[in-house]
């Protein structure tokens, strides 16, 4: 009924695009994913959070969850995405939305090679930019850390070190001090865009009533043996003892390949990024986004959500699209 050769395309093979992948081989999609083979939770060791699988390793998901897929027929390949297009312009774009047949897009890989689909499902994650500080990258994932509910557990009790660099790094110390009582935050960071401090004196007071130690002098290095942090030295010539640290940093969303549609964008916390409405569906009939990619703080558990989510609504959206397709070639 259609020339096209994949029902679906994800791009991305983490726990939101496989999510997808699985809901629409079980569908009897012809669904295929393309992955780079660089998740973004690979420097963890572990998983928390995650009902029933805590404690997994990120990379063994990831291979159960492919495994399973597979079982369903869907066919994996491992390449970079160069661009995404409108096969047939304006009646692609506009086929799905108004109910009438036809239309596709195109995927172009790194190699060169087109491939085409009637539905894509984008869910590639965002890019962590850790701040330019030594030894902080080298340990990210061990001792280096991100997210209270994450690794909070594991680091309890012992003597944490936050690392400001913006203001939503206030709410990431007000949360630690729930998993230790020996808590410093380094609030060079706690600016706004003018460069003035957003530590307001309530906040202040709250926190040293709390017993957490601020330091106003920038970061200049985290010290440590091999993966683990034994201190953090500041501009003014201190070392503070510290055990783990905890920053944030720019998450960037891969979505760079996406330039070639014209796509909404949202203003969030974290960035610019691709709108989806409850369905995961973006301002184009034929794209859905799941995951980091579209929610960049979102853990393991919300991004399979979603990624189930946009799997089952394009699935619904191709048998609307077969319904229109089987209505006009019996006219």
């Amino acid at each position: 009924m259609t020339n096209t050769e994949w029902d679906a395309i994800v791009i991305g093979g983490g726990a939101a695009g496989l999510s997808a992948a699985q809901a629409l081989g079980r569908s009897l999609r012809r669904t295929l994913v393309i992955d780079g083979g660089a998740p973004r939770n690979r420097f963890a060791s572990h998983m928390h959070n995650v009902l029933g699988l805590d404690g997994t390793p990120p990379l063994e998901l990831v291979a159960r969850g492919r495994a399973e897929a597979e079982t369903y027929g869907v066919e994996f390949r491992q390449a970079d995405v160069r661009g995404v297009r409108d096969t047939k312009g304006e009646t692609s774009s506009a086929s799905l939305e108004a109910g009438s047949p036809g239309g596709s897009m195109s995927v172009e890989l790194g190699s060169g090679e087109v491939l085409q689909t009637r539905a894509l499902i984008v869910a590639t994650g965002v890019t962590d930019v850790l701040p330019e500080i030594p030894g902080l990258a080298e340990r990210w994932g061990t001792s280096v850390l991100h997210c209270p509910y994450c690794h909070g557990w594991e680091v309890r009790g012992r003597r944490i070190a936050v690392i400001t660099t913006s203001p939503l790094g206030m709410h990431q110390a007000k949360l630690l001090r729930q998993w230790s009582d020996d808590v410093t935050v380094f609030t060079a960071g706690l600016v706004d865009a003018r460069g003035d401090s957003v530590l307001d004196a309530d906040t202040e007071r709250g926190m040293r009533a709390r017993g957490v130690r601020l330091v106003s002098a920038p970061v200049v290095e985290v010290v440590g043996s091999g993966a683990d942090v034994s201190g953090v030295r500041t501009a003014d010539g201190r070392e503070f003892e510290i055990d783990a640290v905890f920053t944030g940093f720019a998450m960037v969303p891969q979505d760079q390949f996406l330039s070639g549609v014209a796509l909404d964008r949202s203003e969030t916390p974290m960035g610019l990024t691709v709108s989806v409405d409850p369905m995961q569906r973006t301002s184009h009939p034929r794209i859905w986004a799941a995951g980091n990619v579209v929610s960049a703080a979102a853990s393991v558990p919300l991004v399979m959500g979603a990624g189930n989510m946009a799997g089952a609504a394009a699935n619904a959206a191709l048998v609307d699209e077969d319904y229109a397709l089987a209505a006009a070639g019996a006219n």
